[in-house]
C-alpha cells in the first residue's frame, strides 16, 4: 500500500551523464545515508557494474558494509570516530578522509588517506594554520597521502571563490613541503555544475546523481539527469463529506463545499513532512491538494467530485516530465530541501528496485 520505486537504470544513466559533463575529472558517486534514502547497497551495486570511479560515504561502517556486499569499486569515507577500527579500513581497502592530528597519528601507515582542510565551512577538517603540524606528522610517519579535499559553504560566488583560494594555498603549502597530492577535490554537486575551474581531479556528486536539483534558487539545466525515486501509495479510504467538514488534527482545513476525501497511508513515519502545507499529489492524470495536518500514518487529499476509487495509485513525488509532483515541490511545502525529503523517505514503505 506504500512504496518507494527506485529506478537503477536512471542511476546509471545519470552517472554517465555526469561523467560526460564533468570530464576529464573523475566523478565520485556519493551513496552515504542509505544513498540519500534510495538504498545504498542496491545503488552502489548498480554503479559498480557501470564502472563507477569512486563511491563516497560518510561513516566507516557504511564503507565496510559496501565491501561486505561485494562492492569492488574504490570506496572513500571521511567522518571518523575515535573508536573506529582504522586497521579494518586498510583490510577492506577503504580510502580514509583525515581531519584531525589524532587521526593522523593513529591511522595505519599503509592506509590510503586524503587530507580534509576547512577552507571556511566551519565543519570538519584541518584549519589552514595546522598544515605545518600536519606535514610534520606525515613526514615522521611516512604516510600515504593520495588526496586533498574540502567542502564549500555554497553561500555566494564571492565566498565560494574565497574558499578556493584557501584550498589552493593549502595545496601549495603541501607541495612545497614535499607532500605530493595526486587528487584534489573541492566541488560537490552545485559547485561541479557552477564552477568548471573547481572540478580539479574529481567532483563529488550526491543529490544530482539522484536526478534532483542542488540549487534552491534556480532550475537545474544543462544536465541529462532524471529523478530516480518515486514515492507512491494507494488510497485506503474514500468518503463523501459535507461542507464545513474538519480534516485531521487541529482542523487546519475545513471543506468549503460537499466533496470527497481520500485517505493516503503515507505519513511522517514514512518521511512525509508533518508541517507540509500546500502540497499536491497525482491521482490518475490529475493533481489534487493535500489537506489538513499530516499524521504519523496517513494524510488526506481533497479530490472533489473526481472519479476515484479505493486502491487507486497516488504519486506523492516523482518526475515532473510525467506531470508528477516533485521532491522539490514537496520540500518547498515544508520549508525544507529535496535532500531531506528523499533521505528521510522510508519507514514502512517498501523499496522496489527497477533494474537497469
Amino acid at each position: 500500500m506504500r512504496e518507494l520505486r527506485i529506478d537503477l537504470g536512471r542511476i546509471c544513466s545519470n552517472y554517465l551523464a555526469l561523467k560526460s559533463a564533468f570530464g576529464p575529472a573523475k566523478v565520485m558517486a556519493v551513496v552515504k545515508a542509505n544513498a540519500y534514502g534510495h538504498g545504498m547497497i542496491e545503488v552502489a551495486t548498480a554503479l559498480d557494474k557501470a564502472g563507477v570511479d569512486v563511491l563516497g560515504v560518510a561513516d566507516l561502517d557504511e564503507a565496510i558494509s559496501l565491501r561486505l556486499a561485494g562492492i569492488n569499486a574504490p570506496v572513500m569515507c571521511w567522518l571518523l570516530d575515535q573508536k573506529d577500527d582504522l586497521q579494518s579500513a586498510v583490510e577492506h581497502n577503504i580510502i580514509l578522509g583525515i581531519s584531525t592530528i589524532q587521526q593522523l597519528e593513529s591511522v595505519p601507515r599503509e592506509a590510503v588517506i586524503h587530507l580534509k582542510v576547512d577552507t571556511g565551512l566551519g565543519r570538519n577538517g584541518f584549519m589552514p594554520d595546522q598544515i605545518v603540524d600536519v606535514v610534520k606528522v606525515i613526514q615522521a610517519r611516512q604516510l600515504n597521502v593520495q588526496g586533498l579535499l574540502s567542502h564549500l559553504a555554497n553561500t555566494s560566488e564571492q565566498e565560494d571563490f574565497a574558499q578556493q583560494v584557501v584550498f589552493d594555498s593549502v595545496y601549495s603549502m603541501l607541495e612545497a613541503a614535499g607532500v605530493k597530492i595526486e587528487m584534489k577535490h573541492l566541488a560537490a554537486s552545485a559547485a561541479a555544475i557552477s564552477y568548471p575551474g573547481m572540478r580539479y581531479d574529481m567532483v563529488r556528486c550526491g543529490i544530482v546523481l539522484y536526478g534532483l536539483n542542488p540549487f534552491e534558487d534556480r532550475a537545474l539545466e544543462g544536465l541529462a539527469v532524471k529523478p530516480v525515486m518515486s514515492a507512491i501509495a494507494k488510497i485506503a479510504n474514500l468518503k463523501s463529506v459535507p461542507a464545513g467538514q474538519g480534516v485531521s488534527y487541529g482542523y487546519r482545513y475545513k471543506t468549503e463545499k460537499p466533496t470527497q476525501l481520500a485517505l493516503v497511508p503515507f505519513g511522517y513515519a514514512e518521511g512525509m513532512p508533518r508541517i507540509s502545507k500546500g502540497a499536491r499529489v497525482k491521482i490518475g492524470q490529475e493533481l489534487f491538494p493535500v489537506v489538513g495536518r499530516i499524521a504519523m500514518d496517513q494524510f488526506v487529499v481533497d479530490v472533489g467530485d473526481a472519479e476515484i476509487s479505493i486502491g487507486d495509485e497516488v504519486i506523492i513525488f516523482g518526475d515532473s516530465t510525467r506531470n508528477e509532483p516533485t521532491a522539490e515541490q514537496l520540500a518547498e511545502s515544508a520549508g525544507t530541501v529535496n535532500y531531506e525529503v528523499v533521505t528521510r523517505s522510508g519507514g514502512r514503505a517498501n523499496r522496489v528496485f527497477l533494474e537497469p
